[in-house]
C-alpha cells in the first residue's frame, strides 16, 4: 500500500526547496556582482576582440586603435578578476558546503521518497482500474448474445485496458521526472556558481544520473543482449576447459596475449570493411586480398630466391637490404589491395552497383589471377630476422604486433570522428540523397571509403605475413571476410548505414578471435566452429534489424 502522507504536493516540495534557493541565490547574487566588472567583462572583451579580428569594415588604423582600447580594458578587467578571485572562491565553497549539508537531508530525500510512493500508488491505481474494467466487461458480456456485439465489446475492453496501461506509464514517468528534476536542480545551481566548470566527480555523477533517467530495459537488451550472451558463453568455456582438458586453464595471461596477437592483423581488415558497412555496403573480397597480399609480401621478403614463379618468372629480392624489402613488401601489398578496392568502389559509386556484386567480382578476379600466375603453390618462408625486427616481443613476452593494431584503431577513429571525410561518411551512410543535396560528393566519399579499406587490407595482409613467417598462397585468408564482417556487425556497425563506432569494431574482433581460440583450446572441431559463428552473426543482424525497426 502506498503511504499518501509521504507524497509531496507541488506546493510542499516548493516550500522544502525555498530555503535552499534563498541561501544559494543570495550567494549567487554576490558572485554575479563580483564577476560583473571582472570575469564577465573579460569574456565580453575577448569576444569583442575575436569579432574585431574577423571584421572587415574597419581600416587597419581603426582596427588597431579599437584593438588597443580593448586590450587596455581587458587588462583592467583581468585585474578586477584577480582581485575578486579569492572572495568568489570562498563564496562558492560556502554555497557548496551548504548544499552538501542541506540539499539531500532537507529536500532531495523527501522528493525521492515521494516519487517512490507515487509509483506504488500508480501501480495500485492501475490494478484497481484493470479490476474495475474486467468486472464491467464481464457484466456487459453477460447481457449480450449477438456475436458481433460480443466482438465489439471485446475490442472496446482491449482499448480501455490499453488506455489504463498508458496512464500507468504516464504516472510512472511523472514520478521519475520529479526525482530527476530534483537532482538536476542541484547541478543547475552548481553550474551557475562555477560557470559550468564541474569537477570530475560531479561530471560522473551527472552521467550516472542521466543514464538512470534514460535507462530502458528493452533498449538495453537490444543493444547489449548479444554481448551478455557471449560473456556467458565465454564464462562457461572458462569453466568447462579445466574440467575437460585435465586442468588446462583458458583465462591465462599467455592465452590472452595469444588472442590479442591473432586479433591484431584481423583488426585492420575489420576497420577497413567497417567503413563500407557504414555506407550500407560490404566487401566479399577481403579473404582473397589477404591471400594476394600474403603471396606478394612473401615473394618480396622470401629467404633467398623464390621457389615458385609468377607468370613463369622467378623473383629474387634477397640482394636488397632487409629493411628495404620489408618496406617494399608493405608498399606492394597496399598498392595491390588499393587498386582492386578502388575498382570496386568506382563501379559501386558510378553505376550504383551494390557492393555485394562489385566485391564478389573482385573475389573471383583476384583468386583467378593469383592462382593462375603462381600455379597455386605456396612460396615458403620469409627471412627469419624480419618478424623480430617488425613485431618483436617486448621483454620476451608482450607481442608488439598489438601496438600496430592500436595505432590503426587510433588513426581510423581520428578519421571517422575528427575529419570532414569521416563526417561525410556517416552522412552518406545515413541518407545519401540528403547528403548529396547538402553538397557532399557521394561518389568521392564512396570511393574514398574503398580506398581506405584497401590501405588497411594491405597493412593487415603484410602484418599477417610477418606474423606467420610467410607461407603466402592464394588460398590463404579464405573465409576471413566473414570474420571481419561478423566482427563489425557484432560490434554494432549497422547494415542499415550511418550507425557505428570504432570501439564496437574493436570489441567485435576480440569477441570472434577469443571465441575461436577458446573453442580450439577446448578441442571443438573447426567445422562446428562455423556453426557458432553463424549463430552469432544471425542473432547480431536480428538485433540490428530490431533496432532499425524500432527507430523507424
Amino acid at each position: 500500500m502506498a503511504d499518501s502522507t509521504k507524497i509531496l504536493t507541488a506546493e510542499a516540495e516548493s516550500q522544502l526547496l525555498q530555503p535552499i534557493d534563498d541561501y544559494v541565490g543570495a550567494i549567487q547574487q554576490k558572485i554575479d556582482a563580483l564577476r560583473a566588472d571582472g570575469t564577465d567583462r573579460v569574456i565580453e572583451l575577448r569576444d569583442n576582440i575575436d569579432n574585431l579580428k574577423r571584421d572587415r569594415i574597419y581600416t587597419k588604423e581603426e582596427k588597431d586603435a579599437k584593438l588597443k582600447a580593448y586590450q587596455e580594458a581587458l587588462e583592467k578587467a583581468k585585474a578586477v578578476e584577480a582581485k575578486n578571485k579569492d572572495e568568489i572562491a570562498r563564496l562558492i565553497a560556502d554555497a557548496k558546503q551548504y548544499l552538501k549539508e542541506h540539499f539531500n537531508t532537507d529536500y532531495y530525500l523527501a522528493v525521492k521518497e515521494s516519487a517512490k510512493e507515487e509509483k506504488v500508488l500508480a501501480r495500485e491505481n492501475y490494478q484497481a482500474a484493470v479490476a474495475q474494467l474486467t468486472r464491467e466487461h464481464q457484466a456487459a458480456l453477460a447481457k449480450l448474445s449477438d456475436s458481433r456485439e460480443v466482438k465489439d465489446e471485446k475490442y472496446v475492453h482491449k482499448n480501455r485496458l490499453f488506455d489504463a496501461k498508458m496512464q500507468l506509464a504516464k504516472d510512472l514517468q511523472q514520478a521519475k521526472d520529479r526525482r530527476h528534476a530534483a537532482v538536476e536542480h542541484k547541478y543547475h545551481m552548481i553550474d551557475l556558481l562555477r560557470m559550468s566548470k564541474f569537477t570530475f566527480g560531479e561530471k560522473m555523477a551527472q552521467r550516472w544520473e542521466n543514464y538512470r533517467y534514460t535507462f530502458n530495459r528493452r533498449d538495453f537488451l537490444l543493444r547489449n543482449g548479444l554481448y551478455l550472451a557471449i560473456i556467458v558463453i565465454f564464462a562457461a568455456l572458462c569453466i568447462l576447459t579445466p574440467m575437460l582438458k585435465g586442468g588446462t586453464q583458458l583465462l591465462t595471461v599467455t592465452n590472452v596475449l595469444n588472442i590479442l596477437q591473432q586479433a591484431s592483423p584481423r583488426m585492420f581488415l575489420a576497420l577497413g570493411v567497417a567503413g563500407l558497412i557504414l555506407l550500407a555496403g560490404t566487401d566479399l573480397s577481403i579473404g582473397r586480398m589477404v591471400g594476394m597480399g600474403m603471396t606478394a609480401a612473401t615473394i618480396v621478403m622470401h629467404a633467398g630466391p623464390n621457389t615458385g614463379s609468377v607468370f613463369g618468372h622467378i623473383f629474387d629480392f634477397s640482394t636488397l637490404p632487409v629493411l628495404l624489402r620489408v618496406i617494399l613488401a608493405l608498399v606492394v601489398c597496399i598498392i595491390l589491395c588499393t587498386i582492386f578496392t578502388t575498382i570496386a568502389g568506382f563501379f559501386t559509386a558510378k553505376f550504383k552497383m551494390h557492393p555485394f556484386i562489385s566485391t564478389m567480382a573482385n573475389t573471383l578476379v583476384i583468386f583467378g589471377l593469383v592462382t593462375y600466375s603462381t600455379k597455386g603453390v605456396s612460396f615458403g618462408g620469409i627471412e627469419t630476422t624480419i618478424p623480430e625486427m617488425i613485431i618483436p616481443r617486448i621483454n620476451g613476452v608482450f607481442p608488439s604486433i598489438i601496438l600496430w593494431a592500436i595505432a590503426a584503431v587510433a588513426i581510423v577513429w581520428f578519421i571517422w570522428n575528427k575529419t570532414t571525410f569521416g563526417k561525410n561518411l556517416f552522412a552518406v551512410g545515413g541518407n545519401p540523397e540528403a547528403a548529396a543535396v547538402s553538397g557532399i560528393s557521394v561518389f568521392w566519399v564512396t570511393v574514398g571509403a574503398f580506398v581506405l579499406a584497401g590501405i588497411l587490407y594491405g597493412f593487415g595482409s603484410w602484418l599477417e605475413c610477418i606474423r606467420m613467417f610467410g607461407s603466402g598462397s592464394a588460398a590463404y585468408g579464405q573465409g576471413w571476410e566473414m570474420d571481419a564482417i561478423a566482427a563489425c556487425v557484432v560490434g554494432g556497425i549497422s547494415f542499415t548505414g550511418g550507425i557505428g563506432k570504432i570501439s564496437g569494431v574493436v570489441v567485435g574482433v576480440f569477441i570472434f578471435t577469443a571465441l575461436t581460440y577458446s573453442l580450439t583450446v577446448l578441442g571443438i572441431d573447426a567445422n562446428l566452429q562455423f556453426v557458432f559463428s553463424g549463430i552469432i552473426i544471425l542473432v547480431a543482424v536480428m538485433l540490428d534489424c530490431l533496432k532499425y525497426v524500432q527507430k523507424k
